[in-house]
């Protein structure tokens, strides 16, 4: 991501920087919320950048002290749905009622690098599953395959995936909690 510009000379200049500094700050709101839109870590990235790009461009139309998170998450939405038609059709489209709920949706992180350290972790501890149950997982929450695909794809049985899945879960649930432990250091 672009660093924010070392000394700004003009207004315009300083209003651009104010706003980049606005979007590190809340980049970790901006990534979760595009990824409640779009579950697909490396898209997201991909939109998260795509966004800052556009919030720099448009930086000059923000008026600083009204909602930045209200503002970047309508610019974030759009080209959320915009890469979700591309790259999946207009079946991956959630409905208005769904985007507005996530719109409207405070989220229960009071501090937002806390938001960047459970993603960090899940990351850790996803590469730590086991490759059957990696791979579950993958197809679930990637691929947005439902538990009769995923059996299909592996070659077992419907209760063999429901099973990996809940252990997949229960691991990276505590996993999550404990690589986020204060004692975990």
């Amino acid at each position: 991501m672009p660093a924010e510009p070392e000394n700004p000379d003009t207004p315009d200049e300083r209003q651009t920087a104010a706003v980049q500094g606005l979007f590190l700050k809340f980049q970790p709101m901006i990534r979760t919320y595009i990824l409640s839109i779009v579950p697909d870590f490396t898209l997201a990235e991909d939109i998260l950048q795509e966004t800052f790009l556009v919030v720099s461009r448009k930086a000059g139309g923000f008026t600083l002290g009204t909602s930045f998170p209200a503002w970047v998450k309508t610019i974030a939405r759009f080209k959320a749905l915009e890469a979700v038609r591309r790259e999946y059709g207009r079946r991956a489209v959630l409905s208005d009622e769904v985007l507005d709920a996530l719109d409207t949706e405070t989220h229960p992180y009071a501090d937002p690098t806390e938001i960047d350290g459970r993603v960090q972790a899940l990351r850790h501890c996803i590469a730590e599953l086991a490759p059957q149950a990696r791979r579950s997982i993958e197809y679930r929450y990637r691929g947005d395959h439902r538990p009769p695909q995923i059996a299909r794809l592996m070659g077992c049985t419907v209760n063999s995936v429901n099973v990996t899945l809940s252990r997949a879960r229960a691991f990276l649930r505590d996993c999550v909690n404990r690589r986020l432990s204060p004692t975990s250091s």
